[in-house]
């Protein structure tokens, strides 16, 4: 008599909604950046309108472009946005012993670094350039490294809220703080001249891209995990 076959582990459900906003998303990125890459006339001029009329406005409010530059350069820089997800990382650990889930959120914000910069260089996108800078920055230009990290950051914080669980209070507060900050970082780096607007798009495009694929990952690697 034959032993009877063993069952194949079971498969984690799929996610239609992921699976839509994740095609929307890298459409749309796909899309932009091409028409980045290509230089088309539209996209370049668009571009250009916009940040010399934005230039324009931030050299006669000195006061805003002040406030812009300290919230661009310490309290949404990319690096407070790492070290932001490091801690927690760490808190996941200590608290939860949630190993798998602080690799992750590790994995994660890496991926992110690697892929914008792999594309700035590739992409190899000129900054704007002014008469008088209001601001400096480094590397190319496309995607924005600052909208694409605030984007990773605050998107797999919330989801870490929302699965751990949180008051109502609480939850729309992060919400709160996580959308002023997303779109706040994207604006300063348009208001400072550093990127053009659509960096700041592909940089938000691309950045939500990456927190529904590393959630998707997150669901599929650690679903069974006691200590997720």
């Amino acid at each position: 008599m034959h032993p009877p076959p063993l069952a194949s582990p079971p498969r984690p459900p799929t996610h239609p909604a992921a699976t839509r906003a994740a095609l929307l998303l890298g459409t749309s990125f796909a899309l932009l950046l091409a028409l980045v890459w290509a230089q088309w006339t539209p996209v370049i001029d668009a571009d250009g309108d916009m940040s010399r009329t934005t230039h324009r406005w931030a050299v006669d409010s000195p006061a805003v472009t002040q406030a812009s530059r300290i919230l661009t350069d310490w309290v949404w820089d990319p690096l407070t946005m790492r070290l932001l997800l490091g801690a927690v990382a760490v808190g996941l650990v200590v608290r939860w012993q949630a190993w798998g889930t602080a690799v992750w959120l590790a994995v994660a914000s890496a991926v992110g670094t690697i892929v914008q910069q792999a594309l700035k260089s590739a992409v190899g996108r000129d900054r704007p350039v002014w008469p008088d800078p209001l601001d400096s920055a480094h590397y190319a230009a496309f995607p924005s490294g600052h909208a694409l990290t605030a984007t990773v950051a605050f998107g797999l914080l919330l989801w870490l809220l929302h699965v751990h669980g949180c008051s109502r209070v609480v939850w729309r507060t992060a919400v709160a703080v996580s959308a002023v900050s997303v779109a706040g970082v994207g604006l300063t780096r348009i208001w400072l001249g550093v990127h053009w607007p659509t960096d700041v798009l592909g940089g938000w495009l691309l950045g939500a891209l990456i927190v529904v694929l590393a959630i998707e990952a997150h669901r599929r690697l650690l679903s069974g995990d006691p200590r997720r």
